[in-house]
C-alpha cells in the first residue's frame, strides 16, 4: 500500500470514529432519557424516545445545514451566492491587520472580563473553600486527610502559579485570567499554523469567545485553564521548537492530570505535521521517555492517582449523556458539531492533512470524560474540562475558511 493509499485509510478511519462519538454525544439531545432507559437501574418511568427541548433546534439547523452543504459540494447552488461564499473561503489578511484585528479582540474580551477579577468564588463555587483553599494553606510541603485536598497539591504546577498569583498579585484569579487571554492567543496562533490563513485564525479566535462554557470558567481560580494553555503550546512547538513539545506537555500533566491520555493526541498530529521523519521520531521517543517518567512518578511517589482507581463500565455510555447536559448553553456547538465532523472530512480529502488533527482532538477531548469516570471514583464529568473540546472545535470552523488562492499557494 502507497503512502497515499495508507493516509486515505488512516483519515477514514479517524473520521469514522470521531462521528460514532461525536453521535453519541448528540443523541442525547434528541433523546435525553433513551441512554438511561437501556442502561439505568430505574427505567419503569421513562420513556426513551420522549425528545428533548434542544431536538427540534438540532434537526432543523442540521438538515439546513447539510442541504446547503451539499448543494455547495455539488456546485447546485446560485453562481451569485457560491461566488460570496468561495470570496470568504479566499479572502485573507496581512499580518498587521491580523495583529490589529486580535488585539481589538483581545481588548474588548480582556476589557468586559476583567471585572470577574474582583469576584469572591467562595459564593459561587464550593470547592474554593472546602478544598483549594486549605491546600493553599499546606502547600506545598503539608499532607492532608481529605483525598481531594490532598490531589491539590499532587498538581504541583497548578498549585505554585496559583500560590503565585495570590501572594505576588494579591489576586488568585488573576494569573488563570492571564492564562485564559493566551489560550485565545495560541487558538490563533495553532490555526493559522494548521491552515496557513490569518484570517482563519482570527474567526477560530471569534467562534471560542462566543462560547459560554468558555467566559464562564475563564477567570475561576478553582477551576482554571493553566493545564489547556501548556497543552495547546505542546501542540504549537511541534513545528518550531519540536524539543520543547514534551517539556509544556509535563507542565500539562502536573497542572491537571485529566490530560494525560492527551499525549495520543499530540502523537498523532506529529504524524499530521509537514516535519522531517527524523524530528517525528525524536518527538515519539522524547514522549516515550517523558511519559515513562511521569507513570513512574506517579506510582511510585507519594501521590493519590493509583487509590482513585475504581472500574465501572455502566459509566461510560452515561458519560456521552452527561457531556452533552453539560454544554447545553454552547449551542452554536450544539448545532455545529456533526456538520464540523463531516465536513472536516472533505477538507482532509482536499489535502488539508490538519482536518485529520483536529477531528482525533475533538475524538479524544469527548471520550477521555466516560473513560475517566468509568475507571475512577475520584472525577465526575464538569464543564470546564470541555475547554480544550472548544477549541478545537473553534480552529475546526476556522477551517472552513483555510481556502487558498492557487496563486498563493
Amino acid at each position: 500500500m502507497s503512502d497515499l493509499e495508507n493516509s486515505k485509510v488512516v483519515s477514514y478511519v479517524v473520521f469514522f470514529c470521531t462521528l460514532v462519538i461525536v453521535l453519541l454525544t448528540l443523541i442525547p439531545v434528541i433523546f435525553p432519557a433513551l441512554f438511561s432507559s437501556l442502561f439505568g437501574m430505574f427505567t419503569e418511568n421513562l420513556n426513551p424516545f420522549e425528545l428533548g427541548y434542544q431536538s427540534i433546534f438540532l434537526i432543523v439547523s442540521n438538515v439546513i445545514i447539510f442541504s446547503f452543504g451539499f448543494a455547495y459540494y455539488k456546485n447546485k447552488i446560485p453562481s451569485s451566492i457560491y461566488d460570496v461564499f468561495e470570496k470568504i473561503r479566499t479572502f485573507e489578511i496581512s499580518k498587521r491587520v491580523a495583529i490589529i484585528s486580535l488585539v481589538i479582540i483581545l481588548g474588548i474580551y480582556i476589557g468586559l472580563s476583567t471585572s470577574e477579577l474582583f469576584l469572591d468564588e467562595s459564593k459561587k463555587w464550593s470547592d474554593y473553600n472546602s478544598v483549594l483553599i486549605p491546600a493553599l494553606e499546606i502547600w506545598p510541603f503539608g499532607e492532608a486527610g481529605d483525598i481531594y485536598v490532598q490531589e491539590q497539591n499532587d498538581r504541583y504546577v497548578r498549585m505554585f502559579l496559583l500560590d503565585a498569583s495570590l501572594d505576588i498579585f494579591q489576586n488568585i484569579k488573576l494569573l488563570p485570567f492571564v492564562a485564559s487571554i493566551l489560550v485565545v492567543v495560541f487558538t490563533y496562533l495553532i490555526t493559522t499554523q494548521f491552515c496557513q490563513k490569518r484570517f482563519a485564525g482570527i474567526i477560530a479566535v471569534i467562534v471560542l469567545l462566543q462560547s459560554y462554557t468558555f467566559l464562564k470558567f475563564d477567570t475561576i481560580a478553582v477551576y482554571e485553564n493553566f493545564w489547556v494553555l501548556f497543552f495547546l503550546i505542546s501542540l504549537y512547538v511541534i513545528q518550531k521548537k519540536w524539543f520543547l513539545s514534551p517539556v509544556f506537555y509535563i507542565l500539562a500533566f502536573y497542572a491537571k492530570a485529566y490530560v494525560a491520555p492527551f499525549f495520543l493526541m499530540t502523537l498523532f498530529t506529529t504524524y499530521r505535521s509537514q516535519i522531517s521523519k527524523k524530528t517525528k521520531i525524536g518527538i515519539v521517543i522524547s514522549y516515550i521517555i517523558i511519559v515513562s517518567i511521569a507513570i513512574a512518578t506517579v506510582y511510585l511517589g507519594d501521590t493519590v492517582y493509583p487509590n482513585v482507581i475504581d472500574v465501572n463500565y455502566s459509566k461510560f455510555i452515561f458519560g456521552f449523556q452527561v457531556i452533552i447536559a453539560q454544554l447545553r448553553f454552547d449551542l452554536f456547538f450544539i448545532m455545529m458539531l456533526l456538520p464540523l465532523t463531516v465536513g472536516l472530512m472533505f477538507l482532509s480529502k482536499n489535502k488539508l492533512k490538519h482536518a485529520d488533527s483536529i477531528l482525533i482532538l475533538i475524538f479524544g477531548t469527548i471520550i477521555a470524560s466516560p473513560i475517566l469516570i468509568t475507571f475512577t471514583s475520584h472525577y465526575e464529568i464538569l464543564p470546564y474540562r470541555f475547554i480544550p473540546l472548544l477549541v478545537f472545535f473553534s480552529i475546526g470552523i476556522g477551517m472552513f475558511f483555510s481556502k487558498k488562492l492557487v496563486n498563493d499557494s
